[in-house]
């Protein structure tokens, strides 16, 4: 699945849009670093990016196995350091519920621990290439 996303600032601002196919979203930084704070800045679109793939997975996978998910809660933590800032180690909890047992529960989580794509690659450590750069009048 080849997948590309874009950013376009709204004229003269900080604040951007973000889009991916017909879907969109702010992306924007703090007020307090002088924009505009409309929207998710860069570290918390990767953390819930992390977040978002753990989720669709858990409903995924509980799909093919035949167990209906009721509640899927996923929190993702780090922090940012240094300069220039990268992020620290990242750690996730899962809440869930649904129509199995705990164990089985414990077993979708675990095997969604090993099988979700954006975990996986950052684990992996894929490379990240500036590839082109286009500069206006």
């Amino acid at each position: 699945m080849s997948i590309e996303v874009a950013t376009r600032n709204i004229a003269g601002q900080v604040t951007a849009l973000g889009t991916a196919n017909q879907f969109t979203l702010v992306v924007d930084r703090p007020v307090e670093v002088g924009s505009g704070g409309c929207g998710f800045n860069g570290g918390q679109l990767l953390y819930l990016a992390i977040a978002g793939c753990v989720s669709n997975d858990l409903f995924r996978e509980a799909l093919s196995s035949g167990i209906a998910l009721e509640r899927v809660v996923v929190r993702v933590s780090g922090d940012f350091v240094g300069s220039p800032a990268v992020s620290t180690d990242v750690v996730y909890e899962v809440e869930i519920s649904g129509c199995a047992s705990p164990e089985k529960l414990r077993e979708l989580v675990q095997h969604v621990d090993r099988v979700a794509e954006i975990p996986n690659s950052l684990r992996s450590g894929a490379s990240v290439e500036l590839r082109a750069m286009h500069i206006g009048d």
